[in-house]
């Protein structure tokens, strides 16, 4: 569309969920909602013509964000310890 990278979506729907729990979201539910984020996202932007390709998009983007939150945290509480 306007040349915006799909793959930049991951971040946009991390710092989401970050946000959501900075205001009081469970953190239990943040995998859950990254996915909704995610199908959401590629169902009305990434692939609006084709509802499959855009679930599928959507999943993706949802479970690429949740990996690119936890495995940083991961990382970094098992160097602290």
């Amino acid at each position: 569309m306007y040349g915006f990278d799909d793959a930049a979506f991951v971040a946009v729907i991390t710092g989401l969920v970050s946000l959501a729990k900075g205001v009081g979201f469970p953190s239990k539910w943040s995998p859950l909602l990254s996915l909704l984020l995610g199908t959401l996202t590629g169902i009305f932007y990434v692939s609006p013509s084709d509802l499959l390709s855009g679930i599928l998009s959507g999943i993706v983007l949802g479970l690429a964000s949740v990996g690119l939150y936890s495995s940083p945290k991961n990382i970094i509480e098992k160097v602290i310890k």
